[in-house]
């Protein structure tokens, strides 16, 4: 025995649309909706779109695959890399004392050093540097190879991979040009009395 679809015809009252797609399934019924114009031509759009961007991409090659752009990015990110050294050279080894070191330097401090050594380097858990005691050394090159090196066993990490030379330069003439500013609740003095001479 054949089942029929009895369908209800639904039409628009004002435009005399029908507004049902005609089918019937277990009383499900459809509307009859035209798309929206913008929907249509956006749609159309990527499909011209997708034909330009595959023949570009496979048949004339005027574009890289994520591979090759993949591939080109780390080539010039090891090449970066080998250009640039974490290791301080004798240029980089000197006291800057003018004001745009200086000020490069207290940027540097502020956004590194500040939390262990305070703003005016009074010290917190790192120790005062601001008076002439000194735990690994009170030259520039002493203070250069702590922040290369780092104290590990105290907190202090190394910063030779997030500070360029120049960087570790600028900072640590900042923290040598702190000497002597005796800030209110400064830490007592730790380590040894460094004597320039």
């Amino acid at each position: 025995m054949d089942k029929k679809e009895n369908v209800e015809i639904v039409k628009d009252e004002l435009t005399g649309d029908k507004l049902l797609a005609g089918h019937d399934y277990d009383g499900i019924q459809e509307l009859d909706n035209a798309l929206p114009k913008w929907w249509v031509w956006l749609f159309f759009i990527t499909i011209v779109f997708s034909v330009i961007y595959f023949l570009s991409l496979f048949v004339f090659h005027t574009m890289d695959t994520q591979d090759e752009e993949y591939n080109k990015e780390m080539l010039a990110a090891s090449e970066l890399k080998n250009t640039q050294t974490t290791v301080p050279q004798e240029s980089t080894l000197s006291l800057l004392t003018d004001d745009a070191s200086l000020a490069a330097g207290k940027v540097i401090y502020d956004k590194s050093c500040l939390v262990c050594h305070l703003s005016k380097g009074e010290g917190l858990v790192g120790p005062n540097l601001t008076d002439q005691y000194w735990m690994y050394g009170g030259s520039i090159e002493d203070v250069i190879d702590i922040i290369v090196v780092g104290v590990p066993s105290k907190g202090m990490i190394s910063w030779k991979d997030q500070l360029s030379p120049k960087q570790i330069q600028e900072v640590s003439s900042f923290i040598l040009s702190l000497q002597g500013t005796n800030p209110p609740n400064a830490k007592e003095p730790q380590g040894e009395l460094y004597n320039p001479e």
